[in-house]
């Protein structure tokens, strides 16, 4: 009883312990949103790939209101610890989403890293960068055989339930 009221209680804790403390967590999540903003696409953990890409996409939200607004570039400022990347964060990054009103990252799973803390492990990245894609687009097929086979048997089966007769 005692283990399960522990689990059911908070305490006003929202957000997921990352580091050694508050001023960690921060410090950590702006070097992995600078990370992101210089490569594109970076390997982290899950739950710290989780927790920066509401980040990143708000950043991309206040860098799409241009260089000239005070508020973005103080969030710019403050989430990017490397300067120069501010430039490419309303250069090259806001006019990319320009026409799209939000999902501007994509987190994919990877397999669990294998060395000492087996840690669960994703991949965070803007959509539209240069990189080759991390999955293969599935192509149709169609035209396969067993396709074709099973689109004949399907469509026999239609019309044997309906009563008409193939010609």
């Amino acid at each position: 009883m005692h283990l399960t009221l522990r689990v059911l209680i908070s305490h006003g804790r929202v957000a997921r312990r990352l580091g050694l403390g508050p001023e960690s967590r921060i410090n950590m999540l702006r070097n992995i949103l600078t990370g992101l903003v210089r490569h594109e696409r970076i390997e982290t953990t899950r739950a710290r790939a989780d927790e920066v890409q509401f980040y990143a996409e708000k950043l991309i939200d206040y860098a799409k209101q241009g260089d000239t607004n005070e508020k973005s570039m103080k969030m710019a400022d403050f989430w990017l610890t490397e300067k120069d990347l501010i430039r490419k964060l309303f250069v090259v990054l806001a006019p990319r989403f320009e026409n799209q009103s939000s999902g501007y990252t994509r987190v994919a799973r990877i397999p669990n890293r294998e060395n000492l803390d087996c840690a669960a492990m994703a991949v965070i990245e803007y959509k539209g960068n240069p990189f080759p894609p991390l999955f293969p687009v599935r192509r149709r097929d169609e035209l396969n055989l067993i396709n074709q086979l099973l689109k004949g048997y399907r469509e026999e089966k239609v019309h044997l339930r309906t009563g008409n007769k193939l010609s």
